[in-house]
């Protein structure tokens, strides 16, 4: 086998044996990571494993699974964890009683500050054991932002997936799924699920279908090329849907107590990059000419 079955193959050795994993994305991340993520999380859910999305930043985002991010890491587990929207100082105080056989648990604001709507809620379980992680889209564990850094020890001893396209990628996991010349890290996810033999429903195929056409600018970028084309073909034969999404937006950005780490600097989307290149100015056609000097002047 080459060196990429090779990889898909401990991937999938990874995620088979495992029942519960993590999958971590960069924060303000690129169309093409939220699809690539969710799409992912979506195949694995399939497969009746336990998954969690992880990202510093809860991103808002009309992306199909795109409402399965939270912001602390949990795969599963038996305890139940409510999670919503805070300001330092804007919870008066946390309360509970119990009527007849319900738990209320009652969330007092502080005078002058809104009170909580049940739409910004989240539930989920917590306490459960990750037996492997996968980050997407980030060159660097670092690259994750204050998730990883308030949360280090999670990431010793478990099984690493790094998936991802970045130049300056670190190669920091088990097994690294890196590919530097293709076009978006949902065509890496594709082959993926592809590789698992995962039927990839429509749902997972608008979203690889978006992730792609916008980490090419819709099929414009150098980086296109035949293979993005066959990789497109394939989704639209799975029933993908072409339309536009929004970018993702940070929901919230959460509190931070100085820790005395340095700071992580966001990772600048490749596609940003990639047209920031297009756009720089071109030398003169006539600049490997011979130039021709006479009497101390260039003629």
């Amino acid at each position: 086998m080459n060196n990429q079955a090779n990889t898909l193959a401990r991937i999938i050795e990874i995620i088979s044996k495992g029942k519960s994993g993590v999958i971590f994305i960069p924060p303000t991340p690129t169309i093409d990571a939220v699809a690539a993520s969710t799409s992912l999380y979506l195949g694995l859910t399939k497969m009746g494993k336990n998954i969690s999305l992880v990202c510093s930043q809860k991103p808002a985002t009309d992306l199909v699974g795109g409402d399965k991010f939270q912001t602390v890491i949990g795969a599963g587990g038996d305890s139940l964890m409510i999670s919503f929207p805070y300001t330092d100082g804007s919870i008066d105080k946390v309360d509970y009683n119990i009527q007849g056989e319900s738990f209320n648990l009652v969330v007092t604001p502080r005078p002058g500050f809104q009170k909580l709507k049940p739409s910004q809620v989240n539930y989920s379980y917590t306490g459960g054991i990750v037996d492997f992680i996968i980050v997407i889209d980030s060159p660097t564990l670092n690259g994750l932002g204050e998730i990883y850094a308030e949360n280090q020890n999670q990431f010793t001893g478990r099984d690493i997936i790094n998936i991802d396209r970045h130049l300056t990628n670190a190669y920091f996991g088990t097994v690294n799924f890196v590919n530097k010349t293709i076009s978006s890290i949902s065509e890496l996810i594709l082959s993926v699920l592809l590789n698992f033999k995962i039927e990839v429903d429509r749902d997972m195929a608008t979203n690889l279908y978006a992730g792609i056409a916008s980490a090419t600018n819709n099929f414009t970028s150098y980086s296109t090329n035949a293979d993005t084309f066959e990789n497109i073909a394939t989704l639209l034969r799975m029933g993908a849907v072409k339309r536009t999404f929004k970018k993702p937006q940070p929901v919230m950005v959460r509190s931070r107590v100085n820790s005395g780490r340095p700071e992580t600097q966001p990772v600048k989307p490749i596609e940003e990059v990639e047209r920031e290149i297009q756009k720089e100015p071109r030398s003169p056609q006539d600049w490997l000419k011979p130039k021709i000097f006479k009497g101390g002047g260039l003629v």
